[in-house]
């Protein structure tokens, strides 16, 4: 395939910038990402995990089998759902919302390490809101540990023993980022976090090796593209 056409739904612009640099790494050839959600369009659907449930829902209510066969998400020939771990650890009280009878429970978070085990759960909860529709071979589902955060952290600071402490446990990991050093720290933004992009891609071979699910993602997308290929 000649340029791969990719559909992310994504918690955010940030997260955006950090997968779309991982698939810089994994693919090897271009493609088009296209940011489904958040979508500036759509300001009703929001932003965060919140924004990712009202996209699942819209999904849901067209009554598509599969993403694939949605006549709306025809043109793309892979999908990307991301959702971070540190989901699992929230609440739909959280969002001024009643859970429908269907939807996994929240919170669902399990111990960690490892964080397998709280990854899986939520991915069942995500399955959930779909309608329960399970991921085909184009649909990958991106679940960093606890957060996106965690591999911009192992990207651009493989060597900091102390950053990464309990890097797929913690969920203080963008504070942690905003309180390194002056010359050193990343606050969270888009326009940073672009400044950082080339050296994600460059080092996602030692993001894969520190963060477990960022290996998984690498597979994840590697087997897809061969099915789909």
């Amino acid at each position: 395939m000649s340029e791969w056409r990719i559909a992310l739904v994504a918690e955010g612009l940030t997260d955006f910038i950090v997968i779309e640099a991982a698939l810089k790494a994994i693919l090897p050839e271009p493609f088009i990402l296209t940011l489904l959600q958040p979508e500036a369009t759509r300001p009703d659907l929001g932003g965060g995990w919140g924004g990712v449930l009202k996209w699942c829902r819209e999904f849901q209510s067209r009554g598509a089998a599969t993403l694939e066969s949605d006549p709306t998400l025809a043109r793309f020939d892979l999908f990307i759902i991301h959702l971070d771990a540190d989901v699992a650890g929230k609440s739909y009280a959280d969002l001024a919302v009643t859970a429908r009878a269907d939807w996994g429970h929240l919170p669902c978070q399990r111990e960690c390490p490892p964080p397998d085990n709280t990854v899986e759960a939520l991915r069942a909860v995500l399955c959930s809101w779909l309608g329960n529709v399970q991921p085909t071979h184009t649909t990958v589902l991106c679940m960093p540990a606890q957060s996106t955060e965690a591999w911009l952290a192992a990207g651009v600071y493989p060597d900091n023993a102390t950053l990464l402490a309990d890097v797929e446990c913690t969920a203080t990991m963008e504070s942690r980022l905003g309180s390194l050093p002056k010359r050193t720290r990343i606050k969270k933004s888009g326009r940073e976090y672009r400044t950082h992009a080339r050296t994600l891609a460059g080092n996602w071979g030692r993001i894969r090796q520190i963060c477990s699910q960022a290996d998984v993602f690498h597979c994840s997308v590697l087997d897809a593209i061969q099915r789909v290929g």
